[in-house]
């Protein structure tokens, strides 16, 4: 079976695993770290919101890949969108909702790189896989 037709099967595994993803990545976004244990390690953080926007990206291109009326180049347009303006929000919320948290743009430029990558390591797979052309 083609990687492409296996995908497909799963679009709606794809959606799951994107909504839960989001969902994790909201709740450690918004809860308050202070009583976790600390890394004491510059900048750690950022290779969270790498990591968080990286995968978020992936798993929201796959969904969007894999529906009928999207492009792959349509789905990876709408997975960084979704994660910028995800991202976005979540500086803003964390800034004026919340006590524990401080919204950064730092944050929101290391969200950017990870969902860059995330794109970047799509498109080598595609061209790898001989996909369709963007």
């Amino acid at each position: 079976m083609k990687l492409t037709e296996n995908l497909s099967a799963h679009k709606k595994a794809f959606l799951w695993l994107a909504l839960v993803w989001t969902s994790i990545v909201t709740i450690f976004c918004l809860i308050n770290m202070n009583a976790l244990p600390t890394v004491k390690v510059d900048n750690f953080d950022k290779f969270g919101h790498i990591t968080f926007h990286f995968g978020m990206t992936v798993l929201w291109f796959l969904y969007y890949k894999f529906r009928r009326e999207n492009t792959s180049r349509r789905s990876l347009i709408k997975a960084f969108l979704f994660s910028f303006i995800y991202g976005v929000s979540i500086e803003l919320i964390q800034t004026f909702f919340t006590k524990s948290r401080t919204g950064d743009i730092f944050d929101e430029i290391a969200n950017i790189i990870g969902s860059l990558m995330a794109i970047s390591v799509m498109i080598l797979i595609m061209k790898r896989n001989n996909a369709k052309t963007l």
